[in-house]
């Protein structure tokens, strides 16, 4: 199989979207930007041996995690996937069969989100590397971010904390829907994805507000699954976000746990506690 042949191969799968005047085929995918709208961009890399080994899920499952790892990040932002775009880098290992299932997968999330595949770029490796791009909306200014947290608001979390640890789990629901909820009914005033660990993401976002944080148990913690591993595991990819404490949310969406977990309070950015004690900004770092 040469690079023309892969490529055809992948153009068969790729969707049609209004704003999409021009998709693969060309140099450039063509994009019509929607009218008071402000686009978001995002990139994933999805590598083999460092995110996963292809002997533990099928190309498929692969395929569906690689392109909703990005995804999420969409939703903690209260956005729409418009579009996604796909390099990898292609070992001897990875045959048609292979990469059929793998773009199926991505295919099967992406039309779930409504993104549809509209470039990217091939070339050989000796490892499979998946770097993807997803372009989204949000109506201008209205963006969720990690910076509006403020003393007084009340800490959420969606789902459950260390699934993700209790047992390989290679399929997911990025939190689109919730995202676009918050962002909509104006419930919250920071939020972002839950990838590194709720520990290590909640400095994040404290530190980006300005803030401090307090916990208070119990946590939402996945049965069978060490509190101090959930806390700082990471691949949740659960919304945790701020809201101001007399905005009153329900205790879930569409049957999406709504965990109140603690309170925004001022002092020095970046300081934990739970339960009175300090907690660490320990997760994953990949530098580590």
């Amino acid at each position: 199989m040469n690079e023309l042949e892969l490529v055809n191969r992948i153009r068969r799968g790729a969707g049609s979207a209004a704003w999409l005047t021009r998709g693969i085929g060309d140099d450039c995918a063509v994009l019509r930007a929607p009218r008071g709208a402000e686009l978001l961009v995002t990139t994933d890399l999805f590598v083999e041996e460092r995110h996963f080994r292809r002997e533990t899920a099928s190309a498929r499952d692969l395929g569906y995690r690689a392109l909703a790892r990005a995804l999420s990040d969409i939703a903690a932002m209260g956005g729409t996937p418009m579009a996604y775009f796909v390099s990898i880098l292609v070992p001897e290992w990875a045959e048609k069969k292979w990469l059929d299932g793998f773009y199926r997968g991505m295919g099967a999330v992406g039309e779930q989100a409504g993104a549809v595949l509209a470039g990217g770029d091939t070339t050989r490796g000796e490892k499979f590397v998946c770097d993807v791009m997803v372009l989204g909306q949000t109506p201008k200014g209205r963006a969720l971010r990690r910076d509006g947290a403020r003393a007084g608001d009340a800490i959420y979390v969606s789902g459950e904390l260390g699934v993700e640890a209790r047992g390989k789990r290679v399929r997911f629901e990025p939190r689109l829907a919730l995202g676009r909820y918050l962002r909509e009914n104006r419930l919250a005033t920071a939020c972002l994805d839950v990838s590194d660990g709720l520990a290590l993401d909640l400095h994040r976002l404290c530190v980006e507000s300005g803030v401090g944080a307090e916990l208070r148990r119990p946590l939402p913690v996945a049965k069978g699954v060490e509190e101090a591993v959930a806390l700082t595991h990471g691949e949740d990819y659960e919304l945790l976000f701020t809201a101001p404490a007399r905005k009153m949310l329900p205790a879930s969406f569409n049957g999406v746990p709504l965990t109140r977990i603690g309170t925004v309070v001022s002092g020095k950015a970046g300081r934990m506690t739970l339960d009175g004690r300090p907690l660490a900004a320990k997760g994953w770092d990949p530098f580590r």
